[in-house]
């Protein structure tokens, strides 16, 4: 059962060791998760007020383009009006040209027939009445003449005037309608940005959430791996101080207390703090080794040290070498660099 749980752990610690900085301090990594948690909270303050400016610009863009819309069907109403306008005005034309074709008409005939004297109306006439009528009919015809070419003329002003109204209200809307354009393309182009840094808000979001997920597994994940070294190493024994193991220097007679692979080793102590390789506090039992030597996660015993497991690695522990951590820099100075022959537990 040991055995087992000792290869599940160097499994894990293998692939722990594969990457850059391995595991991480847990401590370190959930502080890192908890700068992204606190990030995303401002990231969704930031988002909300954006999406207020958004909701705001889409509601400001929908009038303007209910405005723009509005003053281009003004202006094709005013179009329809100006080419009715130019069709009556030819119409005028047309009848002021008919009446005065009539009228010259009228005048080529009274020319040729002369103008007719007012008594020999009088005396051609079969009686007085028909003397008067064709006096009336004479005057009447040429008031008609006068009041045809009035109106024809009062109509043209009329629709020379109207033209101009309808150009000046044409010029009008114009601007106006070039104005509304304007601002509807400013305000899109707004909406189109606040939108763009809304969802680059949401991705940001997304990402931290995503880190925050591996930060914190990584952080529990490197929890579990110290928990199980700690477990692993065994306490110092009873009245022994726990980083400064007793007894005689290492020799080659200091036997394991348990069968194992025996091999001889460049044996250094080291005394620095922190976390190791695998994410996990220093303290006594812990052993520096070259992983494609002696793998992450194995049990040993050293001479004149006592237990320890695989656990750390350093630039300086190549090949058959070890590095076993002491709270003394004074004792590690003074271990140096020795061969001792050490028990492995496979």
């Amino acid at each position: 059962m040991f055995r087992l749980l000792v290869a599940g752990f160097i499994a894990g610690i293998a692939l722990v060791a594969g990457t850059a900085a391995g595991a991480g301090d847990p401590s370190t990594l959930r502080d890192e998760a908890s700068g992204l948690a606190a990030q995303n909270t401002d990231l969704s303050a930031q988002e909300k007020a954006a999406l207020l400016d958004l909701f705001a610009l889409e509601s400001r863009l929908r009038d303007a383009e209910r405005r723009a819309g509005s003053l281009r069907a003004r202006l094709a109403a005013l179009r329809r009006q100006e080419t009715a306008t130019r069709r009556a005005l030819e119409l005028a034309w047309e009848a002021q040209a008919a009446a005065q074709r009539d009228l010259g008409e009228r005048l080529r005939a009274l020319y040729v027939q002369g103008d007719p004297d007012p008594i020999e109306v009088l005396l051609g006439a079969a009686s007085l009445e028909d003397a008067i009528d064709a006096i009336d009919g004479l005057n009447r015809l040429a008031q008609e003449d006068d009041r045809i070419l009035t109106q024809v003329r009062s109509t043209r002003a009329d629709l020379r005037t109207a033209l101009a109204r309808l150009a000046r209200e044409q010029a009008k809307v114009l601007r106006l309608a070039a104005q509304a354009e304007t601002a509807r393309a400013s305000l899109e182009r707004a909406r189109d940005e606040r939108a763009a840094y809304v969802a680059s808000l949401r991705r940001r979001r997304a990402l931290n959430a995503q880190e925050i997920r591996s930060l914190t597994a990584r952080a529990a994940e490197a929890e579990q791996k110290a928990a199980e070294i700690q477990a692993l190493t065994p306490p110092p024994a009873e009245g022994e101080s726990p980083a400064e193991p007793t007894g005689p220097a290492p020799s080659a007679a200091d036997g394991s207390p348990l069968p194992g692979r025996q091999i001889e080793v460049s044996m250094t102590m080291y005394c620095l703090r922190g976390t190791t390789a695998t994410g996990v506090p220093v303290q006594h039992g812990i052993v520096a080794t070259d992983p494609s030597y002696i793998p992450l996660g194995t049990r040993m015993f050293v001479p004149g040290y006592g237990d320890g497991v695989a656990a750390d690695t350093g630039s300086a522990v190549k090949g058959w070498t070890i590095d076993a951590w002491v709270e003394s820099c004074a004792r590690a100075d003074a271990w140096g660099r020795r061969a001792v022959t050490i028990t492995l537990y496979d």
